[in-house]
């Protein structure tokens, strides 16, 4: 009696379970719909960023008849010209160039609203009072300024000159727009952005101008510029942009015509709904409701950028710009004009310009039909509806796979519009409805499933003690370990004595010291494409050519070395001032590298739990006792031959033949000695020449000739050099008093490492 009660409660729970499904997801479905209309700011920003995924997959193709030409002050025209703001007479000049060029338009990407203060009336107010001022400001006076000039040869092209939109200076007194314009519809001053005031050029500037466009931005909310406003008001009056007024321009169109909600063949329901297109001479572009053009983006294409001093100076075709326009602007970073995009982070904000401009004249536009909206609503509708069914039916699982399959339609045939007809329709609402359908549908169900499991076991218990189920990590995958076979260059420095150097420093001291050795080291390393491998307390193993490929690394390697002398000459020089400000001796610091070039495996080396990116290998042992070598020789830099002869142009000296420990297989060594500034001098050249010969008389047993050649060697030799003489004098002596064997091969065996 007691299972059958039980029984009866669980069927009844499951009885109104069922009768309450349908309406709790028709009420969910309803939410859904009114999530869209809310269109709350995460959704739009999930919307933004699967469209800037389209742009990355399939950006917009440049131009190959590049119908806009950006003349660019960049770096190099700046510093060629001189620092920004260049005189005007000189942007006078420039202009005429792409007058006589021919240019169809020029849009100027920047705003004078101040006098020119290299005009000559005007520097000389800022001159100090001299006996000569007063007559040089008469000669002066009556002169045409730099303002005017400019303003004069503005005047003669057909040139757009931007302006600024500002937030402030209501009710000044706005020039007119050189564009007129005509409305279809509702009147667009009140749906596209409005600003209290505005900054334009000088009156004598544009008094000639044929085109003001103003050059706002306005981004979205993670500051990626998406849309160009093509208008804009400013008090009462209406403007247009200076990508509109370009394309006016070229076009030698004078009306700008303006189609909004209410326009003939446009259904607006009782509502102004917005701006829907813009014609500008023969195009029509397609607009959102605040009249912004949607932008499909390619990458930043440099070759469309002519540096402004090439232009100057006469270095560009003089038919270059003939038929195309022409925009003026920067790519130089300290101007400030650099914006975000959906492919980069930044760009120059005159490539937006053009890029608007190209799409224009391509033809093929960024377009959201009016009716998307409907649409998707529509689609989420009939998927939340298939899923209410199925759920029931089919459970989660199948479930699962139904939506992921519609999803994925939706996704394809998102951007498939994309792709081929530049309609953006949105894929996240549909996707992002049908997970959160399912989610409720599936709790629902598994609910109900719940419920009549107990129902099915009510005959032998009340109820199941859930299992306490673990919880169980999922187990990563594991790091494969192992490495390839390589060619690299090996590199090992150390700081000779330093032993001795650290004597009497306090811990806080001596880590301070190895800091200080350390960072040049490794800024020499990095700068010249290296990869550190370790620090082994006041020694640096790095390598090259792995893990990115450096087909010039032993070169590379051996630049690295030379930087690492020259910056530790800067280093010993703070040191020794520091040691004098201390009252303590001074020691300095000498640093021995060994290079090595040769195969070497390379790749994850350790255990599964703790590896790292390293390399073994004979040629790691090598460049090894190469430092350690240097200690015996006197030499900062010592490499083996398989280093120095991919190193043509550097100074290096044959040093020895030596069988490091360890190794039967003697090695060549050389010392590099300086770079290619030093390979060139005449006095490299002359110890060169007499080093080859002392080495040449060594191996063959002449031992006072080589003594010789030694005294030759040392008239040319620098302090850097020097020990190695004294050094190798030494070893002659020592081979005078008591001569090798006959077996003799001129390898000197190393006993350390």
């Amino acid at each position: 009696m007691k299972s059958e009660a039980i029984g009866r409660g669980l069927r009844a729970i499951l009885a109104k379970l069922r009768a309450g499904y349908a309406p709790i997801m028709l009420v969910i479905l309803l939410a859904v719909v009114g999530l869209r209309v809310a269109d709350p700011p995460l959704l739009k920003q999930l919307r933004l960023m699967v469209f800037d995924n389209y742009q990355r997959l399939s950006p917009r193709s440049p131009s190959p008849d590049k119908p806009v030409l950006i003349i660019d002050i960049d770096d190099a025209s700046l510093e060629r010209i001189g620092q920004w703001p260049w005189p005007r007479n000189t942007l006078a000049r420039l202009l005429e160039k792409i007058r006589i060029s021919g240019a169809a338009a020029v849009g100027i990407d920047f705003v004078f609203p101040e006098p020119d203060r290299l005009s000559p009336e005007q520097a000389v107010r800022i001159w100090p009072e001299s006996d000569g001022l007063a007559e040089v400001r008469k000669a002066v006076k009556g002169m045409e300024s730099h303002d005017s000039i400019f303003g004069r040869e503005i005047g003669q092209g057909r040139v757009v000159m931007g302006f600024m939109m500002r937030n402030t200076n209501p009710g000044q007194n706005l020039p007119q727009p050189k564009a007129s314009f005509a409305f279809a519809g509702d009147n667009p001053k009140s749906f596209v952005p409005f600003f209290p005031g505005a900054v334009f050029s000088l009156p004598e500037i544009n008094k000639g101008v044929k085109g003001l466009g103003f050059l706002n931005w306005i981004p979205d909310r993670d500051q990626v510029v998406r849309r160009v406003p093509l208008l804009a008001r400013a008090g009462g009056q209406l403007y247009p942009s200076l990508s509109v007024e370009a394309l006016r321009i070229a076009q030698d169109a004078s009306t700008l015509i303006v189609k909004s909600s209410g326009a003939s063949g446009e259904q607006s329901y009782g509502k102004p709904t917005g701006v829907i297109s813009l014609r500008v001479g023969a195009g029509i572009l397609p607009t959102n409701a605040r009249g912004e053009l949607l932008v499909h983006f390619g990458y930043w294409d440099r070759s469309k950028y002519i540096p402004a001093w090439k232009v100057l100076q006469d270095k560009v075709e003089p038919d270059l710009f003939a038929g195309r326009i022409v925009l003026i602007g920067t790519s130089a970073p300290g101007l400030f004009d650099m914006r975000a995009t959906p492919l980069e982070a930044a760009v120059p904000g005159i490539d937006i310009h053009a890029q608007a401009i190209e799409q224009v004249i391509e033809g093929r536009f960024l377009y959201r039909p009016d009716y998307a909206l409907g649409v998707e609503i529509l689609y989420v509708s009939v998927v939340a509806l298939l899923m209410i069914l199925l759920l029931p039916r089919i459970g989660a699982a199948w479930s699962a796979v139904a939506g992921g399959v519609l999803i994925s339609i939706m996704l394809g045939i998102s951007y498939g519009l994309f792709v081929k007809w530049g309609w953006l329709s949105d894929p996240v609402y549909p996707s992002l409805a049908a997970l959160m359908v399912y989610l409720i549908g599936s709790a629902i169900v598994f609910l109900h499933s719940d419920i009549e499991r107990k129902r099915v076991r009510s005959a032998f218990s009340h109820y199941l003690a859930p299992n306490l189920v673990e919880q169980l990590s999922a187990n990563p995958d594991r790091l494969v370990l192992g490495g390839e076979l390589r060619e690299i260059t090996m590199m090992f420095s150390d700081v000779r004595g330093f032993t001795g150097i650290a004597e009497g420093l306090n811990s806080h001291e001596l880590i301070t010291l190895i800091n200080k050795v350390l960072s040049p080291i490794s800024e020499s390393i990095l700068n010249h494409q290296g990869t550190i491998d370790k620090y082994m307390g006041d020694a640096v193993m790095a390598f090259w050519n792995a893990p990115l490929d450096d087909p010039d690394h032993p070169r590379n390697a051996a630049l690295a070395a030379i930087d690492m002398q020259k910056r530790l000459v800067g280093l010993n020089a703070d040191l020794s001032h520091q040691a004098r400000e201390d009252g303590r001796e001074f020691i300095k610091i000498r640093l021995g590298v060994g290079l090595c070039s040769g195969p070497s495996s390379v790749g994850n080396m350790g255990t599964e739990n703790r590896f790292d990116y390293s390399v073994i290998g004979d040629t790691v042992n090598i460049a090894s006792r190469l430092e350690g070598l240097t200690r015996i020789y006197g030499v900062d830099i010592l490499m083996a031959q398989s280093t120095a002869a991919k190193c043509a142009g550097l100074a290096l000296l044959e040093v020895d033949k030596v069988r490091v420990k360890g190794r039967e297989q003697p090695v060549n060594l050389y010392a590099l000695v300086g770079g290619e500034d030093y390979a060139g001098s005449d006095e490299f050249r002359r110890l060169a020449q007499a080093h080859g010969q002392m080495i040449e008389s060594y191996r063959e047993r002449l031992w006072d000739e080589a003594l010789r050649d030694i005294e030759r060697c040392l008239e040319h030799a620098d302090e850097r050099t020097a020990e190695f003489y004294r050094i190798y004098c030494a070893r002659i002596e020592e081979y005078r008093e008591n001569p090798p064997g006959e077996d003799w091969d001129g390898v000197f065996t190393a006993l350390t490492k």
